[in-house]
């Protein structure tokens, strides 16, 4: 009876992104609060929305019920209830924390809590929008950060017209993702467009102006004292998972809040999932595994077995471009890096602007990249997702090149 009970009970989950949206639309009568004062959307098309392709609308989620707008400040576990800046008290059976993350905002002089006119965080559709209304033909743009979010932003800027200089600190674009290899070819693609690219390169601090209404940023200052003019700036140097509310109500949290293969955190009666959440010690941060997540969730919250075992991610960024010639595929997966004992296949394909690299290791597909033709990358990260042992050596050429080796 006592099940019965609490299946019954009312589910709330906080958090109207992805991963709480999939969730709402497989769980009937769930509450669903969220602080945006939109609709649940795709986040992964938020470049598209900043480049003009997509209207809001477009990238809308099927319809979900969300009391929008309203940002949960408070859960009472002990009641089991959440209280909401509104003023309105909700009761739960069962809640579900799925509060994202948050852009890192980097330690630089000139960047304060209140962020000067022309700086930009990229993470939201709101973001999308004030960039969208902001950028102009000619516009001096600089996006700090060349990691998934940064590449995209500076190729959507440079779409609209806007003469963009890319800030990464690190080596190579995309490190977590791409080999150098790749990383190289990506960069001739973003130079190709009139993005001035800078690698091994470190932000100092912002140089700003007082105007009437406030500060306006007016370069970017690298720490070798040269400064990059700038009417628009991008952070796109990561994000952190929201953890405050877990936090605050007593709940385990590390890097994330810490949830068991039943997406279950520390207290039996909430769960958590998508970006907020540590599943195993590791936080995936992408929209992938927090929809898995979400479908696992559903049948735990109507009472079926179903437990959550990890996600073999696959990346994929498409650069999308009016000129079909100027469009760019990328996919990821797994560890592209070689380890000491590792084999390496590579092949590169100059004239189709090709390029394939998996690495093999103890007999198993470990992790690979593709850019350009993606014709090979579904059967080969279907290989990699198994985590079987490799096929001969023929089947996998034939993988890697999508017509047999010839």
């Amino acid at each position: 009876m006592r099940k019965k009970t609490e299946s019954a009970a009312p589910v709330v989950v906080i958090g109207a992104g992805m991963a709480g949206a999939r969730l709402a639309a497989r769980v009937p009568g769930v509450t669903v609060v969220g602080e945006e004062r939109h609709a649940p959307y795709n986040r992964v098309l938020l470049a598209d929305v900043l480049a003009g392709r997509y209207a809001p609308d477009v990238i809308a989620l099927p319809a979900t019920e969300v009391r929008r707008g309203v940002r949960a400040v408070r859960i009472d576990r002990a009641d089991r209830l959440v209280h909401c800046d509104d003023g309105s008290v909700l009761h739960y059976g069962r809640l579900v924390l799925a509060t994202g993350s948050n852009p890192v905002l980097p330690p630089l002089r000139g960047l304060g809590a209140t962020l000067p006119d022309g700086v930009h965080p990229f993470r939201t559709l709101d973001d999308a929008l004030a960039l969208r209304a902001a950028v102009r033909p000619g516009a001096r743009a600089v996006v700090i950060g060349g990691g998934l979010l940064g590449v995209s932003a500076a190729r959507a800027l440079a779409e609209c017209g806007a003469q963009v200089v890319l800030a990464q600190q690190s080596e190579h674009l995309m490190e977590r993702q791409l080999d150098p290899e790749a990383a190289a070819l990506l960069r001739v693609h973003l130079e190709a467009l009139g993005v001035e690219v800078h690698t091994e390169c470190r932000v100092r601090g912002l140089r700003c102006t007082t105007t009437a209404t406030g500060e306006s940023v007016r370069a970017v200052q690298l720490s070798d004292g040269y400064e990059l003019a700038a009417d628009l700036t991008v952070l796109a140097c990561g994000v952190r998972p929201r953890t405050g509310l877990a936090r605050a109500a007593g709940l385990d949290v590390r890097k994330g809040i810490v949830v068991d293969d039943e997406l279950r955190t520390s207290d039996p009666y909430i769960h958590a999932l998508g970006d907020c959440a540590e599943h195993r010690s590791t936080l995936y941060g992408l929209a992938g595994p927090a929809l898995e997540q979400a479908d696992v969730l559903a049948e735990v919250l109507a009472g079926r077995p179903a437990r959550y075992e990890g996600t073999r991610a696959l990346t994929r960024l498409t650069l999308r471009s009016p000129d079909p010639v100027h469009a760019l595929d990328l996919a990821a997966f797994g560890e592209a890096r070689p380890l000491p004992g590792d084999d390496v296949i590579r092949l590169s394909d100059a004239t189709r602007g090709a390029y394939r690299t998996v690495v093999l290791r103890e007999g198993r597909l470990a992790g690979g990249v593709l850019l350009g033709d993606l014709g090979a990358v579904a059967g080969l990260a279907r290989t990699w997702q198994d985590d079987e042992p490799l096929p001969p050596a023929m089947s996998l050429l034939h993988l890697l090149t999508d017509d047999g080796g010839h």
